[in-house]
């Protein structure tokens, strides 16, 4: 299955699941926004997934818990796309913790973070 144009964002794409994300939408025909809180790390995975054919890989600096980092990748998103159709919530939050008392605490608490630090900027256009 190929997509016609379609752009993803995976957040934490620079290693591990995130990589693995990235490299199969690439495969896929996905233009992919690999983004990574490290700029050297996320250009070098950036540059792995092209040593393998890959070119619709893109590197973006992203760091989740800051709502202005959101907002420019949501503005790059927006000049250089238009559009965005996946977004792959893939990051964590270093030095963020909770008590999981129970899995409904817990996926509410998930739920806010991922709406309010990654998604509301990414508003202005889902597909």
């Amino acid at each position: 299955m190929r997509f016609i144009f379609r752009v993803a964002v995976v957040t934490g794409g620079n290693r591990g699941i995130g990589l693995e994300i990235c490299r199969q939408l690439a495969s896929k025909g996905v233009t992919v926004v690999l983004t990574a809180r490290d700029q050297k790390r996320g250009a070098d995975a950036v540059k792995t997934l092209g040593a393998h054919g890959l070119s619709n890989v893109v590197f973006h600096q992203l760091e989740v818990g800051d709502l202005s980092s959101a907002a420019r990748l949501a503005d790059f998103i927006r000049e250089q796309y238009g559009k965005l159709d996946i977004l792959v919530n893939n990051a964590g939050v270093i030095g963020a913790s909770t008590e999981i008392r129970d899995p409904e605490s817990f996926q509410k608490e998930v739920s806010y973070l991922a709406c309010n630090f990654i998604i509301k900027p990414f508003k202005f256009h889902f597909q």
